[in-house]
């Protein structure tokens, strides 16, 4: 049928078209209603800073996942965002039971900020859903805080320590209830010696070592002692660390520069059970630009320490990422991602537990990763400093030291090669004065690595005499 109109000239179009409305991608819909929707607002030239997730608010945030560019967020999304990857990394791996005790390593920064926001609120829900059932079954797990003061040999003064200090006991006691325990552990306390000979007793260490490298990764090893020594004086069952995605990027190059290649899967997964309390890392997947920008929206104060040395490897690393991240934000994450085909060591998963769902989710990881059991695995020799499996040639020389040897060259072999050339002496007499420095917790670990590798190197030497599991014994 032709058009009526008389301002149409194409004689082509028939009525039905004519009564059609032209679709359009910025038409308005009814609701249910009867109103205008907000449901299908739109990015347009016109409309440029609508939510990208809920298309309803404004997008006041921004970032980067997954290696690409997720658009702009409004601060419910965005933060509906970090906290799902939180909660996916804590549920996917059975991070966290009813029963379990979880103690979050706080620093007043915001990667550690957001951990002891995010670990609170499952908490907290999980306290509401025991309130609302009726067989109160479920216990809700417990928390508790760390700060790890190390101003005595970062050379903070005291007025900005105790307001450090009381920064943190505030954020703590801010916290709505379940109620948190918040301990202060300072840095000399893995000494057991008074303050002021733990002190002295950390600087002599620290002096000891030339290497600006090698101090700063002697204060890491040394945190991680104190936290789990806190964490087992108090009965803690799980240790909940804010390493984020730009943490671990800056940590695969700075190993990997330093000859950690062969311990280095060993520290950048969810899991990392070789402590004696397993180490988690929930907040893996999310960027520390991410989380910054979380504490600045939602106002939660965050104060940053002083980090030592600027002039060592893992300083010039950390630059350097910063830079290629500013060229390209996706870089973090391909780093990591990177990093992440390497197959993890048989500790990296949580020791198996009467939970049914926490068993379940660990055997789903263990698929999903190629993690394989401990009984298909050799067991592992560690560092003595650093905790970090050794290579088997590492191993191999350690076999080799006889009880009857200078007690200085045995002790060197309980090294890896990282810390045999970062922080160790280079004058080998004086190797025994290092060792007389570190706390009893490494000294008495060197000794029970030389006593496992003693009875390794015995079994290796009587293996073709051993019988086997399938021999009938005649």
């Amino acid at each position: 049928m032709s058009c009526s109109k008389p301002s149409c000239q194409s004689g082509g179009c028939n009525k039905y078209d004519d009564d059609q409305q032209p679709s359009s991608p910025t038409k308005p819909q009814i609701s249910i209603n009867g109103g205008l929707s907000d449901l299908n607002r739109r990015q347009t030239p016109q409309n440029p800073n609508v939510c990208v997730k809920c298309k309803l608010n404004d997008a006041v945030a921004g970032g980067v996942a997954g290696g690409g560019e997720y658009g702009r967020f409004c601060v419910d999304c965005f933060r509906g965002s970090l906290f799902g990857k939180f909660r996916f990394s804590v549920t996917s791996c059975g991070m966290i039971a009813p029963t379990d005790k979880v103690l979050v390593a706080f620093s007043a920064g915001p990667c550690s900020r957001v951990a002891l926001q995010f670990v609170h609120e499952m908490q907290d829900k999980a306290q509401k859903n025991l309130d609302a059932s009726r067989d109160k079954s479920l216990p809700v797990f417990g928390v508790g805080v760390v700060f790890i003061d190390e101003s005595s040999v970062r050379c903070v003064p005291t007025a900005e320590a105790d307001k450090a200090i009381q920064h943190i006991k505030s954020v703590v006691s801010d916290l709505a209830t379940p109620e948190k325990s918040l301990h202060v552990a300072p840095l000399e306390s893995i000494y057991a010696l008074n303050p002021t000979d733990g002190k002295e007793q950390l600087r002599k260490l620290l002096d000891a070592i030339s290497d600006n490298t090698g101090k700063e990764d002697v204060l890491s090893h040394l945190r991680m002692l104190c936290l789990q020594k806190v964490a087992v004086e108090n009965g803690y069952t799980q240790l909940v660390l804010g390493s984020c995605t730009s943490t671990i990027a800056r940590h695969v190059l700075s190993a990997t520069v330093k000859g950690q290649g062969y311990s280095l899967p060993a520290d950048i997964q969810y899991v990392d059970a070789r402590w004696q309390v397993p180490v988690l890392l929930p907040l893996r997947d999310c960027l520390a630009q991410e989380l910054n920008m979380l504490c600045q929206l939602d106002g939660w104060k965050t104060i940053a320490m002083a980090n030592g040395s600027q002039s060592g490897i893992n300083a010039l690393v950390s630059s350097f990422v910063s830079l290629l991240q500013e060229e390209n934000p996706s870089r973090e994450c391909t780093i990591v991602r990177t990093a992440g085909k390497l197959t993890p060591f048989s500790f990296n998963r949580l020791p198996d537990t009467d939970d049914p769902k926490a068993r379940l989710a660990s055997q789903k990881r263990q698929k999903k990763f190629n993690i394989k059991s401990d009984e298909s695995n050799p067991l592992e020799s560690f560092c003595s400093l650093c905790n970090s499996p050794l290579h088997p040639s590492d191993s191999s020389s350690l076999g080799s030291i006889s009880s009857d040897q200078p007690s200085a060259e045995s002790f060197d072999a309980t090294f890896c090669s990282s810390c045999r050339f970062q922080i160790l002496p280079d004058d080998p007499s004086s190797v025994d004065q290092f060792h007389s420095l570190l706390p009893q917790a490494i000294t008495s670990r060197a000794a029970i690595s030389n006593g496992t590798c003693d009875h390794r190197v015995l079994r290796e030497k009587i293996q073709d005499f051993l019988l086997s599991d399938s021999d009938d014994g005649s």
